[in-house]
């Protein structure tokens, strides 16, 4: 877990609430992790030769990039917290996840980036799934 997400959520002048600190900040590092894989695998795949039978590889990396992206920087605020929102946003980045992690290990023995990115889809899909779960 990266030192500076676990400070800002130590730091917070105001009371988090019945939050697992330690499971969001996991889930909060895993989806901007996810984020960043995923864009990076799209990227690998538009370089592959075969690039026409990746598209819809393409597609839930880019979703997955943008959901993980939009899922760790609401995450990330504490103040005035909807814990509407906030579960059905853990929801929507676990089933991106499972989306794009069950595409991706589909292509990971033809490519390492689909592989890789396929691990870091499940890790966030797990966080979201426990920062869930410790909601109640």
């Amino acid at each position: 877990m990266t030192h500076h997400v676990s400070s800002m959520l130590e730091t917070y002048p105001k009371d988090v609430g019945n939050i697992d600190r330690q499971k969001l900040a996991e889930c909060i590092e895993a989806c901007f992790e996810c984020a960043q894989t995923c864009t990076a695998c799209a990227d690998a795949c538009l370089a592959e030769d075969m690039v026409a039978e990746l598209t819809r590889c393409i597609r839930l990396n880019l979703d997955c990039a943008d959901i993980c992206a939009a899922s760790g920087r609401v995450l990330s605020r504490q103040t005035g917290n909807n814990a509407e929102v906030t579960r059905a946003l853990l929801e929507a980045c676990r089933d991106a996840c499972k989306a794009c992690g069950d595409e991706c290990e589909k292509h990971a023995e033809m490519h390492e980036h689909c592989k890789v990115c396929a691990e870091a889809c499940r890790r966030c899909e797990q966080a979201c799934t426990e920062l869930l779960a410790s909601l109640g």
